[in-house]
This record gives structure tokens, sequence and C-alpha cells, in this order.
């Protein structure tokens, strides 16, 4: 029976189903579930809706008609509904149950309503078959992934040779953030029991799961200090 009361659109499309489901596990941090993930979710509704960070990635990414993508940790669909815009298919993967309903509910009233699909999954279980996405993208979610080697196996798995990686995570510590006093100075990720990313390490995983052209540093985007990591899929392998 589906969480939220609702045949979900991975249920409804079966064919977006592989065997790299791994059991029933949940998906998400434990940080995130219950009253008190809900109450500090509550904080970053506005940010979650819309927001310069989001709007920055989708337009590097770059999203173009026809193309299938993804967003990891899709939220209320900042960065969703922007690639919807553009003609691309967006699957939006959000494992926090009342974080979904939510964006189901958004998605349900946008005239892209046909260019989006709301899936539970995360970073570990992306449902789509494999090399079968263009580009993905990820904002801020970094830090709540729970395995972050099955993570990266799974972007490596599901990507089209040649498709486009970016993942961003704001740095919300660092005193020249613009929401520093807001959010980072006593409230940043590790303050929730998260794990902070590492740019380097993330950029060795990568390369480790055979993705080229892997670039990964500390940045700046929409005049805020991020951890930025970009990459393309493979080449396809001659048989």
């Amino acid at each position: 029976m589906p969480d939220d009361g609702a045949a979900s659109d991975a249920d409804r499309h079966p064919h977006n189903h592989n065997h790299h489901h791994h059991g029933h596990d949940h998906h998400g941090h434990a940080n995130d579930r219950g009253i008190k993930g809900a109450l500090r979710y509550l904080r970053w509704l506005p940010q979650m809706w819309r927001s310069p960070i989001n709007d920055a990635v989708v337009d590097l990414v770059d999203p173009r008609a026809g193309e299938r993508v993804v967003d990891i940790g899709a939220g209320l669909g900042a960065g969703a509904m922007r690639a919807a815009a553009t003609g691309a298919h967006v699957i939006a993967v959000e494992p926090t149950p009342f974080i979904r309903r939510a964006l189901r509910m958004r998605r349900a009233v946008s005239r892209r309503r046909a260019d989006v699909e709301v899936v539970d999954g995360g970073a570990e279980r992306i449902p789509v078959d494999d090399r079968t996405i263009d580009a993905i993208w990820a904002v801020n979610t970094m830090h709540h992934w729970v395995d972050v080697d099955r993570g990266v196996a799974e972007i490596a798995r599901v990507l089209c040779p040649d498709g486009r990686v970016l993942l961003v995570d704001e740095v919300f510590t660092d005193p020249s953030h613009p929401e520093y006093e807001r959010f980072g100075a006593e409230h940043g990720p590790e303050h929730h029991g998260f794990t902070l990313v590492d740019a380097d390490q993330m950029g060795a995983l990568l390369r480790a799961a055979g993705l080229a052209d892997v670039d990964a540093s500390n940045s700046d985007i929409a005049g805020r200090p991020v951890i930025r990591v970009t990459a393309r899929g493979a080449a396809a392998t001659e048989v």
C-alpha cells in the first residue's frame, strides 16, 4: 500500500522499476523523518519552493526539450519545476513522504504537470532503467545521503553516455554565506546529525565509478559558497 494514500508515479509506470531495488528499506536519512524532521523542513519552505541556488543549478545543467532528467531530493520542486519549463521530462526523486505529497500537489496544479514525474526514492535508489537519463542534479542533498558509495553507483548506472551531473551543497557554515547568521552559525548540517560533504571525496568516488570529466571543488554559485561536483557519463563501451 502506498505510504501517502495514492498510487505513486512509479506504481503507475512499472517500466520504470528495475532490479536495482534494494528491498523495502527506508529512503533518506533517519534525521529527515518524524516530527523533528518536519519542523526543520518548515523553516526551509520558501527556499524549497523557489530559490536562487536551484535556479542557477538548473540553468547550469541546461535541460533540453525531450531529455529525461533527474532531480535527486527534489523537495517541493524548486529545481524540478524550473527544469520542466524547458520541455524536458523531469523525474523528481524525493524520499520524505510528506514532502513528496506536497510536491505532488504542486505538480497537480502546474501547467507543466505532464513533464514532471514524482517518485519515491533517493540517491541510493533512483527508480529508472540503466543509462536512460540525460542529466542529474542535486541541491543541498548530498549531506542527507545515507550511503554515498551507493548513491554514486546509482548515478553512474542511470546516466546516459556523456550525460551531465551537477551536485551542489551550500556551505552554510562559511561566514560569507548570505544566510550564515540564520542557518550556519549554530544550525549547520552537522548540528542535525548529518555528515558534511567533502569535495575531494565525492570527486574520487565519481571517478572510481567510471564517470568522466570529474571536477570537484569549493566554488560559488548564485553568490553562495558551495561544494560543486560536475561529471559526465562514461562513454559507451564496445561489445
